[in-house]
């Protein structure tokens, strides 16, 4: 590991949106950032002290990375576990480490984990090559929704299959390439998700919860304070103490949550700054991407306060077209990530703060729309 320095060097496994907004917060995390990128194009690449090239899958790359920093972490799970075990083996500080990260890695072990831990989850089955996929069937009597053990985000790896013959032939497919995970389709209120930072210490530090909006398996937007009642806010703040407790994570912990008439269900965990905590940019003291450096860093975390009674957050996503220029609307702060236009590609986000929450909303929509969001917001339920 590096000698003394000034500063300590965060070293981030990918280059994509989520570095880009670690390395405009590592001054307030007072860290140094370098950044392990695909591509000379990718974001991060602008606003890091230091780049190296290469993938979360290459042996010598994350060696290289490992060398040149005080701690090793990451913008997304696309990443050679058994790499990272031999590099904690050697005392390299990889934060989170291979044993947590395993939980947003696979979601077939996240499953088994929490269920055993008593957590609520759906019901589910783990599907092999070899299995009679009909044997998992029978253990549902309504619609299912399959997904890929490994390997998918963003709605990517997961189908929602009509019928019972839809839903054998993808398992079918599915599973010759890797375990894959059928559960039960919950009747849903809505959804919502909970994201706390926990410290080397054991120290936990959450975020209010959210209410978020999903379309193509997507979020598309994220409003605070979450409509949920007082009940279910109690049990929400001791669900993810609990999922934290289970996972043992270093830095971000996001928890998204399925919201039912019986209670909250965990849909998935990721380690990582999440989408739905952007709004902590602007609507709070300490952003994720601070917080999630200062933890990993092993610095002490700073006070989380909200700076507005409401905030709506709505996604940009690339559409059939490239967005033309816009003027500015007035409240809402646009984060360009400096991608190149693609259609379902995530391009940025906008942030409005505000009193009156519908109010709110208008002016982030109205603004998201200019820069080509969709024309029309997904309702709420």
């Amino acid at each position: 590991m590096p000698g003394a320095r000034r500063d300590l060097t965060v070293g981030v496994v990918g280059a994509g949106q989520l570095a880009l907004m670690m390395g405009e917060a590592r001054a307030a995390a007072g860290v140094r950032l370098a950044v392990l990128a695909a591509s000379p194009d990718d974001p991060a690449v602008a606003v890091a002290d230091e780049v190296l090239y290469g993938t979360g899958f290459e042996e010598p790359a994350l060696r290289a990375l490992a060398a040149r920093c005080d701690v090793v972490t990451f913008d997304h799970e696309l990443v050679d576990l058994g790499v990272l075990e031999r590099l904690v083996a050697e005392g390299v500080a990889v934060r989170p480490g291979p044993s947590a990260l395993l939980f947003a890695v696979d979601k077939a072990h996240q499953r088994r984990a929490l269920a055993a831990a008593g957590l609520p989850v759906p019901r589910f089955a783990v599907v092999r090559a070899g299995d009679d996929p009909d044997r998992a069937l029978g253990a549902f009597s309504g619609p299912v929704v399959a997904k890929r053990a490994r390997g998918g985000y963003d709605g990517r790896g997961v189908a929602f299959p009509e019928g019972r013959d839809e839903a054998r032939a993808t398992l079918l497919a599915w599973a010759s390439e890797g375990e894959v995970l059928v559960e039960e389709r919950l009747d849903l209120l809505g959804e919502a998700a909970l994201v706390l930072v926990r410290a080397l210490d054991g120290t936990l530090a959450p975020y209010p919860l959210v209410d978020t909006r999903q379309a193509d398996g997507m979020c598309v937007e994220t409003r605070y304070p979450s409509r949920v009642g007082p009940d279910r806010l109690a049990e929400a703040t001791a669900l993810a103490a609990r999922v934290a407790e289970v996972v043992q994570p270093i830095g971000v912990l996001a928890i998204e949550l399925f919201v039912t008439a019986s209670g909250l269900v965990v849909n998935e965990v990721a380690l990582r700054p999440h989408n739905t905590a952007h709004w902590t940019i602007e609507g709070t003291t300490a952003d994720q991407f601070a917080q999630h450096l200062r933890a990993v860093a092993g610095l002490p975390l700073a006070t989380v306060g909200v700076t507005a009674a409401s905030a709506v957050m709505v996604n940009l996503v690339g559409g059939a077209s490239p967005p033309a220029p816009a003027p500015a609307v007035e409240g809402v702060v646009v984060h360009d990530y400096a991608k190149a236009w693609r259609p379902g590609r995530k391009l940025g986000h906008v942030t409005a703060l505000g009193v009156d929450p519908d109010e709110t909303r208008v002016r982030a929509w109205e603004r998201a729309r200019l820069l080509g969001a969709p024309s029309e917001e997904v309702p709420w339920p």
